[in-house]
């Protein structure tokens, strides 16, 4: 049974160096497609660097209108449909999937027990004080050490969803945001979210480890916050980029909302990590 990672890249390169290091060790194959805004587009040169530099083929390029964060859930199911059997790692590039055992095993149970989907929940990694660290697109820094704490910011800043449909198969789609999955023609949403074909949330909740942000989420949350279209979400995003400039560009750690602490790549080491998920299970928009 193969299992495969499918990323769309699009606008902001800085972390997907990292995120296919991450992951290219634990699947068979990686699907990079690269979502542009033009043809003129300078994320397409970067990208074929970095998946050039590791061996990796870009599986698509596409050209879109910027920020259509509901094309870019049409792209994830549409590469993965191309195998609707095999086992899929969906994943934008700066978030890093840890998982409490190894990813094998949790697919064999799946197989064992006819679940389809696995999912879990962002933890936000954070700059050491609420910085945001500057990271260059092709630099080798260990961004763990970079992003030293993790906790919650954004749903409480923005009530963005914090539920991701993380590990899947092919076939069955998931909703926008990569947030839930779609089983006959309804969304695993608020009381539905549990499924029986999903992976029992009391036995696997996987840690979405969020690397979003960096000094260049600044501009990125300005800009997508400038694009008053439903499919960019913008409200969220106004409301993040509102409170980083109203704390004088950084996240408040004391702020008892956010639950910050020390975190690594170790799954069991967030002391918060039952109330993250508690938070996920039970979030209404």
């Amino acid at each position: 049974m193969n299992t495969n990672l499918v990323t769309v890249c699009g606008h902001n390169t800085t972390m997907l160096r990292h995120m296919l290091n991450h992951y290219k060790d634990i699947v068979d194959e990686i699907f990079v497609v690269v979502y542009l805004s033009s043809d003129k587009d300078r994320v397409l040169s970067e990208v074929t660097e970095i998946t050039k530099d590791l061996n990796i083929d870009i599986h698509k390029t596409t050209i879109e209108e910027p920020f259509n964060w509901e094309r870019v859930t049409e792209l994830y199911n549409q590469t993965k449909m191309l195998r609707p059997y095999d086992w899929w790692i969906v994943a934008d590039d700066d978030e890093f999937h840890v998982y409490p055992k190894p990813i094998s095993e949790l697919i064999d149970e799946c197989e064992e027990n006819g679940y389809k989907f696995i999912t879990g929940a962002f933890l936000d990694r954070i700059g050491e004080g609420g910085r945001f660290p500057k990271i260059e697109p092709f630099d080798n820094s260990d961004i763990w050490k970079e992003f030293p704490l993790a906790g919650s910011f954004r749903l409480p800043v923005s009530n963005a969803c914090p539920n991701k449909t993380v590990v899947v198969k092919g076939d069955i789609q998931i909703t926008n945001g990569q947030h839930y999955a779609m089983i006959d023609g309804e969304d695993t949403y608020g009381d539905r979210w549990n499924h029986p074909l999903r992976y029992p949330v009391d036995k696997c909740f996987i840690q979405v480890h969020h690397f979003k942000w960096d000094i260049s989420v600044i501009g990125r949350l300005r800009e997508v916050s400038r694009i008053k279209k439903d499919y960019t979400f913008h409200k969220e995003y106004r409301d993040m980029f509102d409170y980083i400039i109203d704390n004088y560009g950084r996240i408040d750690i004391e702020d008892e909302r956010f639950m910050i602490e020390k975190g690594s790549k170790n799954y069991d080491d967030y002391p918060h990590w039952d109330k993250i998920r508690t938070q996920a299970l039970e979030y209404r928009v």
